[in-house]
């Protein structure tokens, strides 16, 4: 399911819901040509197992978040984006936005050049944009934009189109920029999370393309997260083995279709138009469905889900949390009303 609850057992990454990366988008800026914009979105708020509502404090001030560009196809970072956030105080949070490149960007660290500084992040419906030279930049609560029947999948992919993200929120990390900022025209996005509440850096979570961690269990999965990309040949055994279990995929064919979803990144040339998985992923692209058919051989190529339709035609793109009051939490009404919404539209 997307890349939601990516620690063990549906949980979250160190049992923290702020560092649990959930989805990757990159698409060109409607209008502009010559601009990008990149979305990381963590923090789910509601938990599967056990079902229930996460905190309300949108980031960790003791984590962070990290988008990483590879510009010469070698799945190293070449440019990185680190965002940090300050303590809540009063309910309230601001991030600082730090750019770096060639070799420091492929090491960990808060370091590097200040693009954006104490931009407040938004914690009600409301969404307050930093703008600072050629960057325009969002933080905070926001509606998830992912779509997947995940009941469906936890019952042997029986769909029915309840789509169970239709009335949750994430926390946004958006950054518009000008494509001169990515490096090369074609490159390679992820994102990250890293843990620093032990004194020293931990990646917790990292991923770009959807669902990848299904493929693995257990020391595996922890293995995965904390990796890199240029390392990911050493999984493509591990994914071959579950397309062949899921898929009935042969071995060789299990092998050639797994090289295809590794290293775990997402391919992105500005000049073209967004359409996942062969170039970024835009906010409506059906990464479930593409994932869908990769795993079952093309067995299942749909869960009867579509986008969401609070979407929005200008920055930060993302729609307005469903609930403020309760992360997580919309109420029953409102519930209701988005699902019938979303039935009658042919989700």
């Amino acid at each position: 399911m997307s890349h939601h609850y990516s620690g063990p057992d549906f949980g979250f990454p160190h049992g923290d819901a702020r560092l649990d990366l959930t989805d990757l988008y990159a698409f060109p800026k409607l209008g502009e040509t010559g601009k990008s914009i990149l979305i990381m979105n963590v923090h789910p708020s509601a938990v599967v197992n056990p079902p229930g509502f996460t905190t309300r404090e949108p980031f960790a001030p003791n984590a962070l978040y990290e988008l990483k560009i590879d510009t010469n196809g070698d799945a190293v970072a070449d440019i990185a984006y680190r965002v940090r956030f300050s303590s809540s105080v009063d309910g309230s949070q601001t991030a600082t936005v730090r750019r770096v490149e060639g070799a420091e960007a492929a090491e960990t660290g808060d370091s590097g050049q200040v693009v954006i500084e104490a931009a407040p992040v938004s914690t009600d419906r409301d969404a307050r944009v930093t703008e600072a030279g050629p960057y325009r930049f969002f933080a905070g609560w926001r509606s998830d934009p992912f779509f997947f029947d995940t009941r469906g999948a936890l019952n042997d992919l029986q769909f029915t189109g309840d789509d169970f993200f239709i009335d949750k929120d994430v926390c946004s990390i958006v950054l518009e920029m000008p494509n001169s900022a990515l490096g090369a025209k074609r490159v390679g996005l992820w994102a990250r999370t890293l843990d620093g509440s032990g004194g020293a850096w931990v990646q917790v979570d990292r991923g770009a393309l959807p669902a990848q961690a299904v493929f693995l269990v257990g020391s595996e999965r922890d293995g995965y997260h904390a990796g890199e990309p240029v390392n990911d040949g050493c999984f493509i055994a591990v994914f071959a083995h579950a397309l062949e279990h899921a898929g009935g995929y042969s071995p060789e064919q299990a092998r050639r279709v797994a090289a295809t979803l590794l290293p775990d990144m997402l391919p992105y040339d500005p000049t073209r138009p967004a359409s996942f998985p062969s170039n970024g992923r835009a906010l409506t692209n059906d990464a479930a469905d593409a994932f869908l058919a990769v795993l079952t051989n093309g067995k299942v190529t749909g869960d009867k889900v579509g986008p969401h339709f609070d979407l929005l035609t200008e920055f930060p793109y993302l729609g307005p949390p469903h609930d403020i009051s309760v992360p997580g939490h919309a109420t029953s009404t409102i519930a209701t009303e988005l699902r019938n919404a979303s039935r009658r539209l042919g989700s």
